[in-house]
């Protein structure tokens, strides 16, 4: 539970820091509101739409008496919907930080400045840098989509998926919101898809501490835009700790590495091959 709650602790430190510097909140939001207005048109479209793709892809169900049938069809249509719900969370934050990648890139970068006096970068032309971050985000959303369907299918399990699954579910999306957000300051770093797996399943936790807070926000229109901005710092601030770079303390002396440092000794850089 300490873990979890130094995640949290990263995610309004992540708030404050935007709070301070008004600028970079301001230009953090456009790449979100672009975003949501997209999202909400999908959400309002599945919401009408949902019972009739139900209805489509359960024609055996047809012929069955009622109430059983407007039970079955209706209790789909909520899991498709909620499904879609989970997705849009978990998506929404790749999409955002894919149109935001220059906006969200130079804060993280401000943040790094702000604590260490470097920022470091990948040396990768922008169009890489977009080409990296779609493909990891379709791997990230692919795996997703996989616990996604798993949960889905332990929805049907009577108590367990009405308690367990929900609560499963806001774990899954958690971290891997974490990771997204994360990924602006590690690909910064030359840090792979598969090492930054590796980096944050090391502190759990932290990173449940910091990502599930951040996906039941995200539930509440609007709240997501305005939280994107001090996400992706409070995410930076996260991975200088997880890597043992200096940090600040209260008085703006440097400290050594953080408290968060993965085992294993040195977390070193590893470039993307170009």
């Amino acid at each position: 539970m300490r873990d979890f709650g130094v995640g949290f602790g990263y995610l309004v430190q992540g708030q404050k820091w935007v709070a301070r510097h008004g600028r970079q909140f301001g230009f953090g939001l456009l790449p979100g509101l672009v975003t949501l207005l997209l999202y909400a048109g999908a959400l309002v479209g599945l919401g009408f739409g949902a019972d009739d793709l139900v209805a489509w892809a359960t024609p055996f169900a047809d012929d069955w008496s009622s109430p059983w049938l407007g039970l079955f069809r209706n209790a789909l249509t909520a899991f498709v919907f909620v499904f879609g719900l989970f997705l849009a969370v978990i998506t929404f934050t790749a999409v955002t930080l894919l149109v935001g990648q220059p906006f969200y890139e130079s804060l993280s970068e401000d943040v790094d400045r702000d604590q260490g006096g470097e920022a470091p970068e990948s040396g990768l032309p922008l169009w890489r840098e977009l080409w990296i971050s779609a493909r990891d985000s379709l791997r990230v959303v692919l795996r997703v989509a996989f616990y996604g369907i798993l949960l889905f299918a332990c929805g049907f399990i009577p108590v367990v998926g009405q308690t367990v699954v929900p609560a499963l579910g806001f774990c899954v999306s958690g971290f891997f919101l974490a990771e997204e957000l994360t990924a602006v300051a590690l690909q910064r770093r030359g840090v792979e898809l598969k090492e930054r797996l590796t980096l944050l399943r090391g502190r759990r936790g932290a990173v449940l501490g910091f990502g599930v807070p951040l996906a039941l926000a995200f539930l509440v229109p609007f709240v997501a835009v305005f939280l994107m901005p001090g996400a992706v710092a409070g995410a930076t601030l996260m991975v200088r700790d997880l890597r043992g770079e200096p940090k600040k303390d209260a008085t703006g002396n440097d400290q050594g590495g953080g408290n968060l440092s993965a085992p294993g000794g040195d977390q070193g850089v590893h470039h993307i091959p170009h």
